[in-house]
């Protein structure tokens, strides 16, 4: 039984900012200046799972690491908006190319750049550590951090409900 308080059958889309979400919000910074960010395994097969099974995913972030995209391109995510300063512009863009109502997407976020885009959506929801901001507006809160699976806390949510989490394509990635 999940523990979101929203009908999760109505979930056709998942957005993920990525630092402080999909990544820890702690970043070892590359000797040339470059942000390294670790990812979560578990929160990538979910990720996988959840294009293979038909849902939009996108991934809307201020950073601009070509790392994060070669990524999320390599789980099969196809909407990536990179150096989104103002995030829900790049949301109101994945809307418009996916055809997806605001009330059918749950949008994970964990600052203040992600607020409008939580306003917006039907599911906004944020992991443990998350700026106070956001932690007052969502409607879910996972209790694991952010790069410590709080993604595939969410996305296992949402297929369980809808009756897709486990089956013969959940062997393969």
């Amino acid at each position: 039984m999940s523990k979101i308080d929203y009908d999760l059958g109505r979930i056709k889309g998942l957005a993920f900012d990525v630092d402080g979400v999909l990544s820890a919000d702690t970043i070892p910074l590359h000797p040339g200046g470059e942000p390294c960010r670790t990812v979560n395994i578990k929160d990538g097969y979910a990720i996988q799972l959840a294009v293979r099974k038909g849902f939009e995913v996108a991934i809307i972030t201020g950073g601009r690491t070509e790392a994060v995209r070669q990524r999320f391109e390599g789980l099969g995510v196809q909407h990536i908006y990179m150096g989104a300063s103002v995030k829900i512009i790049s949301f109101e863009e994945w809307l418009l190319a996916t055809g997806l109502q605001a009330d059918e997407i749950l949008y994970m976020g964990d600052d203040i750049p992600d607020y409008e885009v939580m306003q917006r959506v039907g599911l906004p929801c944020c992991p443990a550590d998350a700026a106070p901001e956001i932690k007052s507006i969502a409607t879910y809160i996972s209790p694991r951090n952010g790069g410590y699976g709080c993604g595939r806390d969410v996305i296992e949510q949402v297929m369980k409900a809808q009756g897709k989490w486990f089956g013969e394509e959940a062997f393969g990635w």
